[in-house]
């Protein structure tokens, strides 16, 4: 089975599974707070090519106007729902609409927002972005906690442009080097043990790099 064709079968099947809670969750974020259901955001896909990811809202309307593209630890900018939608991870579920778009894949390197691909180093830029993002990687597994490690900095932005966007190029590039049907279905069966308490993101850490 091709990737394509995989992409389509789980991420038709997902959305037909999860459809109950995903209109629960798009009425609970509609009625918390003022604005949209799903939040928007340019990302950068295959090739460098520019697409809109998409995500339940998560934050207050406006909230990239009035401050990072990160979330650093206890943002104020975060909903109460958003703060539980973060948490389970249950914001990410839409994006298999992208991958019925053909703008990602189940398994891939994580789109970054274009300030950030910009700081990729020349040797790993046409790699990275050499397959389609995914809505999980073995960064997202690793990095799972990553808003609250950047709250535990005197400075976020350094601390993720210096410390952990390099290591997740490091898994971005080693996924792409080593990608396979198996792969894939080990990081979908890791990532939902992970969210749901049953893994540690640290063993996974310490089993696949640095």
């Amino acid at each position: 089975m091709s990737k394509r064709l995989f992409d389509l079968a789980f991420a038709t099947l997902a959305l037909l599974l999860l459809c109950p809670l995903l209109l629960a969750v798009g009425l609970w974020v509609r009625l918390d707070s003022p604005g949209p259901v799903f939040f928007r955001q340019q990302r950068v896909g295959r090739g460098g090519r520019l697409f809109g990811i998409y995500k339940f809202r998560t934050m207050h309307t406006g909230a990239e106007a009035v401050g990072p593209q990160i979330t650093v630890g206890q943002d104020a900018r975060i909903t109460h729902v958003g703060a539980w939608l973060r948490r389970s991870k249950v914001d990410e579920l839409p994006q298999f609409l992208n991958v019925l778009r053909g703008d990602m894949s189940v398994v891939g390197p994580r789109p970054e927002v274009p300030r950030y691909v910009a700081l990729y180093p020349a040797d790993v830029h046409d790699t990275v972005l050499s397959v389609r993002p995914g809505i999980t990687d073995l960064a997202s597994i690793v990095f799972r906690h990553e808003s609250e490690l950047l709250g535990q900095s005197s400075d976020p932005e350094r601390t993720y442009t210096e410390q952990i966007l390099p290591l997740k190029l490091h898994y971005a590039s080693q996924y792409v080097r080593t990608r396979s049907l198996w792969l894939d279905l080990k990081i979908i069966v890791q990532t939902a043990l992970v969210v749901l308490g049953w893994g540690k993101p640290e063993n996974l850490r310490s089993s696949h790099g640095p």
